[in-house]
């Protein structure tokens, strides 16, 4: 009997622990050296990323968790201005970027409607970021807002110290 209750916890400790994996719509890179950053056309100027860590997030107008998403990447910028580049990337045309008119993108912008560096990341859903440290290597990827696992603040200040 005691075997037998010993070995459902196993199990349910098991599923538990399945069940918190994070979930990835994307090809992984945790830990490996992030693709070149490519872009088509930069709509803001073209960020300075040397010694900085750059935070990339794959977007789109139509898509209401990425627009959700933009306030908080705002802040990001802002908060981390001296070590953190944030830059959203778009494969829509710009002129559906001048579209929309809220809310405004205070960090770098780029569009590639050739979907080059999403394919490079095999991205299957958005939001999708990356966290790149100033050698080039991905040290969070992910839906920024996915339960458990969200970008913030606490987790980006993490990061910044572990890596630079």
């Amino acid at each position: 009997m005691k075997k037998l209750l010993l070995l459902f916890f196993t199990l349910s400790l098991f599923s538990i622990n399945a069940q918190q994996k994070k979930q990835l719509w994307a090809k992984s890179f945790l830990n490996k050296k992030a693709p070149n950053l490519i872009v088509e056309n930069w709509l803001s100027e073209k960020p300075i990323t040397q010694g900085k860590f750059v935070l990339i997030d794959f977007w789109a107008t139509w898509c209401g968790p990425c627009r959700k998403a933009i306030p908080e990447l705002n802040k990001y910028q802002e908060e981390f201005k001296d070590n953190l580049i944030v830059i959203g990337i778009s494969d829509e045309p710009k002129s559906k970027i001048d579209q929309m008119k809220s809310p405004i993108i205070n960090y770098y912008s780029a569009i590639d409607t050739k979907e080059r560096l999403e394919k490079r990341y095999k991205v299957k859903g958005i939001p999708h970021c990356v966290l790149i440290d100033p050698k080039g290597i991905v040290r969070w990827e992910g839906y920024p807002s996915l339960k458990d696992f969200e970008l913030t603040s606490s987790v980006i200040k993490n990061i910044i110290e572990k890596y630079n």
